[in-house]
């Protein structure tokens, strides 16, 4: 039955790129405060270590495997805001970049649950940052696109068409399976020579990475045996990168600053 002693409300908290010291710490206090957590798939676990006494419910989808509908989760959210109070619906990267985070406080709204949003670092930005590349870059590049790779009809988007004739850094999420695909929009627009970079896992221990152009990064992926999750930066930005995995983990993993002086328990993996 429904508590009617409690106000609910649930925060959809941005859990960044997948380093667990990639976070927020508006995010960690909402953490912490929670009651219930409701987590995706590419929320790296560590991350729930802040929040010992909540409930927590798996609720990720990956390709050819989705633990629930999104119509499932939506009634979950305002299920277990009702019995719990403070919910924390924690989600990979930014709530709002295609993170389906509007569709979810739409729907919990028609409840009158009280929602708030946490956002999160982008892995569109985070990622190639982690290996050395910028998406902007003085005289080369003044802009960039973040393009989804597969549209809820289960396409390609239309608006890559349209970025390969730009100068813009493209960055594409979720366009693995396309990856072909891609490549021939590009050499339809004589971009064979297009600089390519394709990161694994990014920010995390286990990432994996790919650097070649629009010509051969299908069979560099091939070799490397790359897969999703994966993002994809096309751009002359990716010429400048330098492999900067190891000195990321290692140089940032094990900065005691983040808990001694800013009160942040390490997290242990």
């Amino acid at each position: 039955m429904k508590n009617t002693n409690i106000k609910p409300k649930v925060t959809l908290v941005g859990a960044g790129p997948g380093d667990p010291y990639l976070l927020t710490l508006k995010a960690v206090k909402a953490l912490k405060k929670a009651k219930a957590v409701l987590y995706d798939a590419l929320v790296n676990e560590a991350i729930l270590e802040h929040a010992p006494d909540a409930v927590k419910l798996y609720i990720g989808k990956r390709k050819g495997n989705h633990s629930y509908t999104q119509d499932e989760i939506n009634n979950l959210l305002v299920t277990y805001a009702q019995k719990y109070g403070k919910v924390v619906r924690l989600k990979g990267g930014d709530p709002f970049v295609f993170g389906r985070g509007k569709e979810e406080t739409d729907y919990l709204e028609r409840f009158s649950i009280k929602t708030a949003i946490i956002p999160g670092i982008t892995s569109a930005i985070a990622v190639p940052a982690s290996v050395g590349i910028p998406v902007t870059q003085r005289r080369v590049s003044e802009s960039f696109w973040v393009i989804t790779g597969t549209t809820s009809s289960r396409t390609l988007s239309s608006d890559v068409k349209l970025a390969a004739q730009s100068t813009a850094t493209v960055i594409i999420l979720m366009g693995m399976s396309k990856l072909s695909e891609i490549t021939t929009i590009y050499k339809d627009n004589n971009r064979a020579d297009m600089p390519v970079a394709i990161i694994q896992n990014g920010t995390k221990e286990d990432a994996k990475q790919a650097i070649g152009t629009i010509e051969n990064i299908v069979d560099l992926v091939k070799d490397k045996q790359l897969s999703s999750p994966a993002i994809i930066i096309i751009g002359e930005v990716v010429n400048g990168h330098k492999s900067l995995l190891t000195y990321f983990n290692d140089q940032f993993m094990e900065d005691d600053f983040i808990y001694q002086n800013l009160d942040i328990e390490p997290i242990t993996q």
